[in-house]
């Protein structure tokens, strides 16, 4: 299996312009995109050509059952879980070390409890603040954190700092 530096992973997302949105992300990136299910919507050819994403066959996208399928399947050892409680800022992690895998949860209900009980120590936030808005956009979130990452990595993982424009 081909090994990617950078991974972002959808729990449960519901709101399809913000997953077609990170898709575009990971297509000008080269990140792969993990689909945890139930989904709030479809991602058939079908839904994915009347949505107009000319982009969706650039982006591989891993699709999984369950959190456990995912973790079954990708066996990822290096995570970060991203919430805006989280008790740590993003800024003051590096991500070098890859595979890296960022995940990020529901729009509507945040990551499940179960992966807050299992790492704790994980939960890292975008600072911002909140006595202005409730949240950053997932999209929006997906983009700092996948751009900080790509800044660390001296952007080695398939685009170059020249190259952006």
């Amino acid at each position: 299996m081909e090994t990617h530096a950078f991974h972002i992973v959808l729990v449960e997302p519901v709101i399809p312009q913000n997953t077609g949105s990170i898709a575009r992300l990971c297509a000008c990136t080269g990140a792969v995109l993990h689909l945890i299910h139930p989904l709030g919507f479809q991602v058939d050819e079908a839904s994915v050509r009347r949505a107009g994403l000319d982009y969706w066959p650039h982006v591989q996208v891993r699709n999984h059952d369950s959190w456990d399928a995912f973790l079954e399947a990708e066996k990822p050892k290096r995570l970060f879980f991203f919430s805006k409680f989280g008790d740590r800022s993003f800024w003051n992690e590096s991500f070098k070390q890859k595979p890296t895998y960022f995940v990020f949860g529901s729009e509507t209900k945040g990551l499940p409890e179960h992966l807050w009980k299992r790492y704790p120590e994980l939960f890292l936030k975008v600072p911002m603040r909140t006595e202005i808005v409730r949240s950053l956009n997932l999209a929006q979130c997906a983009s700092v954190v996948l751009y900080e990452a790509l800044r660390q990595d001296g952007f080695s993982a398939g685009i170059g700092s020249d190259e952006l424009s």
